[in-house]
């Protein structure tokens, strides 16, 4: 084994010169600006060849992104060949609303729909109150989802507790319920540690959970960006990540290579315990996910490295 394959890692290796390839799926926002909205499809554009499972599109705190998320949606359908996965919460609006909602998309050719119970609006990780005439969590709206259309549902999925749950045997609870509603996948949201995230999952599966679980991967390049995300929704963010980008503030070139190796080590070693789905958190920006894909073995379909002719 070449020193090169080595540093790569199992991911590497089997990607470019065997069979296995990871599954990868992308999460975009809806533009608020046309030159977000320039941004976002540069980033489709780039990603796009690397055929993702799918790709979902988020669903502003209080739904306030409402009409741009589903506007997104429907272009990557009309324009793309991508799968589009449009975020759903129960915030801010009557069943009837969302029941509309989930109706329009199933009409127009989405078959995908990230179902979340959402934050208020302008309040991430704040308290939370279920309208009366409204979807109660995420487990009613998976429920009320397919009793509307056949869709694939995926759930979130916390690694660690809940901000607002007692315990991780609750957490577990949740998730297996939504289940029983009809969830098809679950995506967890992003983390850093690892072997806590693997404790967890541990746990998970001995509950008998057998859906597939893509766990959330977040290339971070701004450290205190990550700490304002992390915050509200009661992620730690261990010491050691800090000390990495520590003394890096007007350095960005050397930050995006720091964060690709991060997020590459963290796959490499997820695969090693049998993750085979990635969830790429890509805040719209492209370059540091195509990379890391890059180096786990997910090509474009017609520049895969072939097998070496026989002799």
């Amino acid at each position: 084994m070449s020193p090169a394959d080595r540093a790569l890692g199992p991911v590497a290796r089997a990607g470019v010169g065997g069979t296995a390839r990871p599954n990868v799926s992308f999460e975009f926002s809806p533009p608020k600006t046309p030159e977000a909205e320039e941004n976002l499809w540069a980033a489709i554009q780039k990603l796009e060849p690397l055929n993702p499972s799918f790709v979902s599109v988020t669903y502003g705190a209080g739904g306030s992104t409402r009409d741009r998320t589903h506007r997104t949606v429907l272009r990557m359908l009309k324009e793309t060949t991508l799968k589009p996965a449009a975020h759903l919460t129960c915030v801010e609006a009557s069943r009837a609303e969302v029941d509309e909602v989930i109706a329009d998309y199933w009409d127009a050719g989405i078959r995908h729909i990230v179902a979340l119970r959402g934050d208020p609006p302008g309040q991430i990780g704040g308290t939370y109150a279920p309208r009366a005439d409204g979807y109660a969590n995420a487990t009613e709206l998976t429920a009320g989802i397919q009793a509307i259309a056949p869709f694939e549902v995926s759930v979130g999925l916390y690694p660690h507790v809940h901000p607002e749950s007692p315990s991780i045997d609750h957490d577990i609870d949740v998730l297996k319920a939504k289940i029983d509603a009809g969830a098809t996948r679950a995506i967890t949201q992003f983390f850093f540690d690892l072997d806590g995230f693997l404790r967890f999952m541990e746990r998970v599966r001995k509950a008998g959970v057998t859906i597939p679980i893509s766990p959330g991967i977040m290339p971070v390049t701004n450290y205190k960006g990550l700490k304002k995300m992390a915050g509200p929704i009661g992620i730690a963010l261990p010491a050691w990540l800090a000390n990495l980008f520590d003394g890096l503030d007007k350095d960005p070139e050397t930050r995006r290579l720091i964060s690709a190796s991060v997020a590459t080590e963290m796959c490499a070693r997820l695969a090693e315990e049998g993750f085979t789905d990635f969830h790429f958190y890509t805040l719209n920006r492209a370059e540091l996910v195509y990379a890391i894909c890059r180096v786990l073995g997910v090509r474009e379909p017609d520049t895969e490295t072939p097998k070496e002719a026989a002799a």
